[in-house]
């Protein structure tokens, strides 16, 4: 009898897994490949989920895997510079191998004592008042309290707990690989230079070693269980460019679409979706993983309060209350940043004239922290700005506030000395130091960095410590 099963043993299950084991909670994680992906796709980790990795003192393992470049340019591909005073440690983007974040998360999740098992699909779930039964396509059952489905925009497990998945099919399609070309490389940047002035969704990129990363849309839409052929690529390229710059020698080929779908709710009784099992939408703008990861964190310390028996009433109810709101706002912004990659006049139009409201700062910053997760206030209550926010990574006594997140547990960062976390104390940490770099005089932090309190009166906080880690323990 496991806490948790997790399908799926992506970034999202594979970063929940280890959430939860921060809480001592049994976890299983069932992962229907038996290998790793075989292509190299290089995917982007955003202000948010850096600073979430900071948190868990998991950014320098995974810094020296990835390559920083400024947090610009990645709305709708619009080359701007980076907006002056973004609030963060870690204002960058970070461009890692698909592969190598997925199998450092999971390693990770193993050395918190999760169980990763490879090569089980899950093809069953029936769930009782007690827990959840899971079958696998060899027949075994297993069992579980709660069951998180992690198992991507194909999500068995939504499909067998009947969620709707309502949105927009794919109404286009561009492929994109990893291989070598036959013409100098002064030939191909003009070319593309040339193209991308009004079709935005091409580029052949030098990787070093003759080797180009290719971008380029196709007519029509494919499956997209079925890799493009080199082939393909040639034509395609051809219709666009009217040449396909001689490439040979794929190291990966693959194929994507637009489609948009989201999940109609996120648990189901024991059942929950997190990641691309609740939302899908175009790759535009990196957020698919972040997403992911963002979702786990959301839902790992509440879940865990759950299983360990201290969740308020209503604490696993707010996953789907906050989570539901950000993955339908990302949607939205992926829809219209495909619109102005469109070369019809109209969209065309919508982009030179969002390219001239980006030279406005507060304009281009609010873009890039919609997209980079920094500017999510959840419902909270209300109050300051601060409160529903993510707490930046602030100095304090002991060094940087998200070092004293790394065990996953609440915060009270008390600046007049003076309150307590008495009852709370094996669910909350105290810190009391007026220096911290706060303009509040106390503030209480989630275990995902969000504020749920602001203020300096012990019984307006007790009221708020039951609310968020449920009864004292004396």
């Amino acid at each position: 009898m496991f806490d948790v099963i997790i399908a799926g043993c992506g970034p999202t299950g594979a970063m929940l897994a280890a959430e939860l084991r921060l809480h001592d909670v049994r976890v299983l994680v069932l992962e229907k490949e038996t290998e790793p992906v075989s292509f190299v796709r290089i995917v982007s980790l955003h202000i948010r989920s850096l600073e979430l990795m900071a948190m868990r003192g998991l950014l320098d393992r995974i810094l020296p895997h990835g390559r920083r470049r400024p947090a610009a340019g990645f709305f709708a591909a619009i080359a701007k510079p980076a907006p002056k005073g973004l609030d963060s440690a870690y204002a960058y983007l970070l461009g890692i191998p698909q592969p190598v974040i997925v199998r450092l998360l999971e390693e990770h999740a193993v050395q918190r004592g999760a169980q990763v098992r490879h090569g089980c699909a899950v093809v069953g779930v029936e769930q009782d008042d007690e827990g959840v039964t899971v079958e696998l396509a060899d027949g075994e059952q297993l069992r579980g309290r709660y069951l998180v489905g992690c198992d991507g925009g194909r999500s068995t497990v939504r499909k067998l707990v009947g969620v709707g998945f309502p949105g927009e099919p794919a109404r286009s399609e561009t492929l994109m690989g990893e291989m070598e070309v036959g013409v100098p490389p002064e030939e191909i940047a003009a070319r593309v230079a040339e193209i991308r002035e009004t079709q935005h969704r091409f580029w052949l990129r030098p990787f070093g070693g003759g080797v180009y990363s290719v971008l380029v849309p196709a007519a029509g839409v494919s499956d997209r269980a079925q890799p493009p052929t080199l082939e393909d690529f040639r034509q395609h390229l051809r219709a666009v460019a009217g040449t396909d710059f001689g490439v040979h020698s794929p190291r990966w080929m693959s194929r994507f679409g637009d489609a948009t779908r989201l999940a109609e709710r996120y648990r189901v009784g024991r059942v929950l979706l997190a990641g691309d099992a609740a939302h899908i939408h175009p790759p535009i703008g990196g957020q698919g993983l972040n997403l992911g990861v963002q979702d786990a964190f959301n839902l790992g310390w509440k879940l865990a309060a759950q299983v360990r028996g201290w969740a308020p009433e209503t604490l696993l109810d707010t996953y789907q209350a906050e989570r539901h709101p950000v993955a339908a706002d990302v949607l939205d912004n992926t829809r219209a940043q495909t619109e102005l990659l469109s070369t019809e006049p109209g969209p065309q139009a919508l982009r030179r004239l969002f390219t001239e409201l980006m030279d406005f700062d507060e304009v281009n910053r609010h873009l890039i922290e919609k997209i980079a997760g920094t500017g999510i206030r959840y419902e909270v209550g209300e109050g300051p700005d601060l409160l529903g926010r993510r707490l930046r990574d602030i100095d304090v006594r002991q060094g940087h506030l998200y070092g004293l997140l790394h065990r996953g547990r609440g915060l009270l960062l008390d600046r007049t000395e003076r309150l307590t976390v008495s009852g709370w104390s094996d669910r909350v940490d105290h810190l009391a130091d007026p220096t911290a770099a706060l303009d509040v005089p106390c503030v209480l932090v989630r275990p995902d960095g969000h504020v749920v309190w602001i203020g300096d009166d012990q019984q307006d906080l007790d009221d708020h410590l039951g609310r968020w880690f449920g009864e004292p323990t004396h």
